[in-house]
């Protein structure tokens, strides 16, 4: 196949585009720089409404993971419009381009994120519950929308409702490595807020089924075994052979990126289940936490 990918220098774009490739497929990465004579690579601008259009003919799917990173800045104003901008702006150039192709692909998959749901206590939420009224609610709404023209075009629609990626080097799970190697990590806030995570291993995995399968609409692109905060951190301090007695005070990180920021990110409670990839067959390499942090960690 060729699959053309967005974000193709990310963490999760990495990883596929090592995974697709390894597989025997061709990867085509969407670039904003000058495309090179003789390399497969398609130029866009999503800011200026730029798209090289004839790299898109005859590819087999794309993959759009591009977007402003979520937890990299306060959430002022102008950030905030800028991580909306740049993922309604992306997937609506993509999505417009795609559906005015004559040889369009058979699958458009489409980054989102189980932020969709904003935050919902104890309540199992799968692909058909409702949205949330906060403001990456808000995001996710608007960036699956703005896949629309393609999916009227009649071409096959995937929106990634992805969850906490565990990853070593980067991502949610680096950034608490350290405290938590040094003995001092811990839950946040009452730890009783659910956590709905994937191995980078089985997201991965998760994209490639979907590209080959005939789903459509949202998936929840999490483990089968979502935990609370306090498990997981009893789970990651069992692996790393550390104590976990300690919680960590949310003030430091409030104070550098803001209430609103660690609100939604760290204490939001979120019980989300893959039941749209359970059902379509994809078998998860590491069901379970402690097993994917085992996995994930080398331990």
């Amino acid at each position: 196949m060729d699959v053309v990918v967005s974000g193709s220098s990310g963490m999760i774009g990495t990883a596929l585009g090592r995974a697709l490739v390894a597989q025997g497929h061709a990867v085509i990465p969407l670039v904003r720089r000058p495309v090179a004579a003789g390399e497969r690579a398609v130029h866009w601008d999503p800011a200026a409404g730029e798209i090289d259009t004839t790299g898109l003919e005859g590819v087999d799917a794309v993959v759009h993971l591009a977007g402003e990173g979520i937890a990299e800045k306060r959430w002022t104003d102008d950030q905030k419009a800028r991580i909306l901008s740049s993922r309604t702006r992306s997937t609506t150039l993509l999505a417009e381009a795609i559906a005015g192709l004559e040889r369009p692909p058979s699958v458009l998959v489409s980054a989102s994120g189980i932020g969709y749901y904003g935050d919902r206590g104890d309540e199992v939420l799968t692909e058909t519950s409702t949205p949330g009224d906060d403001f990456l609610a808000d995001v996710c709404v608007r960036w699956e929308a703005a896949t629309g023209m393609a999916r009227e075009a009649g071409v096959r629609t995937v929106h990634l409702r992805t969850g906490i990626v565990l990853d070593k080097d980067q991502g949610a799970l680096a950034k608490q490595l350290l405290p938590f190697k040094l003995g001092i990590g811990g839950r946040l806030g009452s730890g009783q807020q659910w956590q709905s995570w994937i191995t980078l291993t089985d997201h991965v995995a998760a994209i490639g089924h979907l590209i080959r399968s005939e789903v459509s609409g949202p998936v929840n692109l999490v483990a089968p075994a979502p935990v609370r905060n306090i498990e997981f951190t009893k789970t990651l301090g069992r692996v790393l052979g550390r104590p976990t007695l300690l919680p960590i005070p949310t003030f430091a990180p409030a104070l550098l990126y803001g209430r609103e920021l660690v609100d939604s990110l760290l204490l939001v409670s979120q019980r989300a289940e893959p039941r749209v990839l359970l059902d379509s067959g994809f078998t998860f390499t590491h069901p379970d936490l402690e097993t994917g942090l085992r996995a994930v960690l080398g331990r």
